[in-house]
């Protein structure tokens, strides 16, 4: 009888151990399974999905502040190509003027309205002339806020007998702004001048 109950209560004994594991062994696989789903959505939403071509490209997410300087630098390179990429059409510089002055302040706006008194734009037209741009390279200074910058870039003044081709050098500031779609880097150029721009050569056709 005796010997009866010790084996019931072992029985007993070892199905509770067992029990015991199998509740931990289960707690355990609970509790890695949600730290394996949170780290897979957290990589999830570092993840961009870009189509181009038609084909899904895959792109990474990353703070600002580990793109500050590129996205800095393309900004400005961006304004300067559209404020100084000109056709002989009132349309093609209206659009890129229009787009160019989201990304600076009145000092590009005043700069704008200058050469339009003095008929620059109406000679482009006139004259049927185009000018391109090349941005050599851009300096900023990221080591204090708002952010100095200088733009060395190359003009080209084409004619229909000659293109000359000017030195352009421009300075500012760059500030924080709103990200939108019409200022994507969030970024706006403020006292902007133009410090250098001068004839480098003239190539007659």
């Amino acid at each position: 009888m005796f010997k009866k109950m010790k084996n019931i209560e072992t029985a007993f004994q070892h199905v509770r151990g067992f029990t015991i594991i199998l509740v931990i062994g289960n707690f355990i696989t609970l509790c890695y399974y949600e730290y394996s789903r949170e780290k897979f959505i957290a990589s999830s939403q570092d993840k961009l999905y870009i189509l181009y071509n038609g084909k899904v490209l895959e792109a990474y997410a990353t703070e600002r502040k580990d793109n500050v300087g590129v996205e800095a630098r393309d900004h400005i390179k961006t304004f300067h190509q559209l404020f100084f990429t000109l056709d002989p059409d009132d349309k093609v510089i209206q659009a890129n003027l229009t787009r160019a002055l989201y990304l600076a302040d009145e000092s590009a706006k005043k700069e704008y309205d200058n050469l339009s008194e003095n008929g620059y734009y109406a000679n482009i037209i006139a004259g049927n002339i185009s000018q391109q741009i090349t941005v050599d390279s851009v300096q900023v200074d990221l080591r204090s806020y708002p952010f100095a910058f200088r733009c060395y870039a190359t003009q080209n003044i084409i004619r229909t007998t000659s293109t000359v081709t000017r030195s352009l050098v421009t300075e500012g500031e760059l500030r924080n702004v709103s990200r939108s779609d019409n200022n994507p880097h969030g970024f706006l150029i403020q006292r902007w001048a133009t410090i250098e721009n001068k004839d480098i050569k003239v190539t007659n056709h």
